[in-house]
């Protein structure tokens, strides 16, 4: 894959990591359409009447998009559903993100969709948003360690990094075409 511009990529880290936004400026950059799996698992309705997809449906769905030419998948989740996301992908970026940087942005998210000044896909609401630090804990406890003991057979297309300006750095350091991820 030296020199080569993945086409096919999948994005995983916890809530407020930066996945979304990761994904879209790579979307832009690249022009591959990017897919978020909270998207696969529901499907959305107006009024945040959302209708959680059966498993058949869902797996259906992804199978779907990953047999695309190109994509780009987000998302925090690593179960058995997922994997043919993880072995079909080029490249996997882990969004390692620091545990307080996340706890930072979930907050600032909550207020932001309160205020409709960031959009949601869920009616954010005080349930959601302690949710949303549960699921960032159990991340940080289960889930890392889960996707690398589940996946350790992928190391050789896996990019960790901390921060989603690394992303940048690896493709104009193992790239010759520099696709100026990071703003």
């Amino acid at each position: 894959m030296k020199d080569k511009v993945p086409k096919k990529i999948h994005i995983i880290g916890s809530v407020g990591s930066g996945k979304t936004t990761l994904a879209r400026q790579m979307s832009k950059k690249l022009n591959i359409p990017y897919y978020e799996l909270d998207n696969v698992v529901w499907i959305r309705q107006k009024g945040h009447k959302d209708i959680r997809r059966s498993e058949q449906e869902r797996e259906c769905h992804l199978d779907t998009l990953i047999r695309s030419d190109t994509w780009i998948i987000e998302g925090v989740h690593s179960e058995e559903w997922v994997s043919n996301s993880f072995q079909n992908a080029e490249l996997i970026i882990f969004l390692d993100t620091s545990y307080s940087v996340r706890t930072y942005r979930i907050i600032k998210r909550y207020f932001l969709q309160k205020l409709k000044l960031e959009k949601s896909n869920y009616q954010p609401t005080l349930k959601i948003f302690f949710k949303m630090f549960k699921w960032n804990k159990y991340f940080e406890e289960v889930g890392k360690p889960t996707f690398f003991s589940k996946f350790k057979d992928y190391n050789d297309k896996i990019l960790v990094v901390n921060h989603i300006n690394e992303v940048e750095d690896y493709f104009n350091e193992n790239r010759s075409k520099n696709i100026g991820i990071a703003k």
